[in-house]
């Protein structure tokens, strides 16, 4: 039975990370650059007094090019950091050659979750990325939010990944030092045939934590006090002419827990079409947790999502979606500022 409905109204400010028109400061071969974002609206469940919804996000990249490397400092910080009393999201150093590939070391997320492949998405409610509305649309259980690999954030990190050979990009981290396990070692791969008329990437990621203590992990799950956890994903992603079809899983396995549940599988899949300045996509994800321990309970959650975009110039857009989570029907609509 549908039991609530939901409308969301946001005015969304957005700095795109890597695109050319992000804020630099330098002309020469140093230089620092700051790319984010800033959401703002409003969520109203069940005719009730509506809600503030707000999310943001700020990156800086202080770099130095030598021409056949680059050397370089990242620090990020964003709502959800804040939301759980840390101050850091991204703080790491990095080294990139032309040669060899890329290396980070710092507190950083890790190299297979950075291969991972998301699904289509036009709308502002971040689908592949701890989606907004979990935020107000309560689920009646835990949800593994994110499809690709996560073993943390706010961990000491070292991430290897080489450049691209024949398509194919390989990656390894390694974390320590970790607050809420010992450590976790996590593969990552990334296959991408960019050239034809149907154009495809793939990737694959696997991931080993080591004595979780009070780990927390998706941002909707509880925090987990196991042996360990095993993590493995998949992503794909189908262009043909305008049209993206993309699908992802994601499999968690913790053993030995003596928390609730906070494992089990995400997937989903989605289309997207582009038409002169017009987007449109569509997307589901089904979460199930605690599939893998008979005495646990059993959750699962559905979550259908359309979404509309049109661009007004090259960094004004606006957009809106229509979907259902948790049996909440919900709208939202906002307008997306690029620079």
């Amino acid at each position: 039975m549908i039991k609530k409905i939901a409308f969301v109204a946001a005015v969304a400010i957005v700095v795109t990370p890597g695109i050319a028109c992000a804020i630099t400061i330098g002309n020469g071969p140093s230089t620092l650059s700051i790319t984010g974002y800033g959401t703002a609206g409003m969520i109203d469940k069940d005719s009730e007094k509506p809600d503030f919804l707000g999310d943001w996000s700020v990156r800086a990249t202080a770099a130095h090019d030598t021409g056949a490397s680059r050397l370089g400092l990242v620090y990020s910080l964003d709502e959800d950091t804040i939301a759980s009393d840390e101050y850091i999201n991204d703080l790491f150093m990095f080294w990139q050659a032309q040669e060899y590939g890329r290396m980070e070391i710092g507190m950083t997320g890790s190299v297979a979750g950075k291969l991972g492949l998301g699904l289509p998405d036009v709308g502002g409610m971040r689908v592949n990325d701890t989606p907004l509305f979990y935020k107000k649309i309560y689920p009646d259980g835990p949800v593994i939010a994110n499809n690709t690999i996560d073993s943390g954030n706010q961990v000491l990190r070292l991430n290897m990944a080489t450049n691209p050979i024949h398509g194919a990009q390989y990656g390894v981290s390694f974390a320590t030092l970790a607050k809420g396990y010992d450590y976790a070692v996590d593969v990552g791969l990334k296959v991408r045939r960019p050239s034809g008329k149907v154009k495809t990437a793939m990737s694959l990621g696997t991931s080993f934590m080591d004595n979780l203590h009070n780990f927390s992990a998706d941002s909707y799950v509880p925090n987990v006090t196991a042996d360990w956890r095993a993590q493995a994903a998949a992503g794909l992603n189908i262009q043909y002419n305008s049209w993206i079809v993309g699908a992802n899983v994601r499999a968690v396995y913790d053993h030995d827990a003596i928390t609730p549940a906070a494992d089990g599988v995400s997937a989903g899949t989605g289309v997207s079409y582009d038409i002169l300045n017009y987007s449109v996509s569509l997307s589901y994800i089904i979460s199930a947790v605690g599939i893998w321990h008979e005495d646990d309970h059993r959750y699962t959650n559905n979550t259908v999502i359309g979404s509309f975009r049109y661009k007004y110039s090259a960094n004004v857009d606006g957009w809106t979606s229509l979907g259902l989570s948790s049996k909440t029907p919900f709208v939202a609509a906002g307008l997306r500022l690029t620079f």
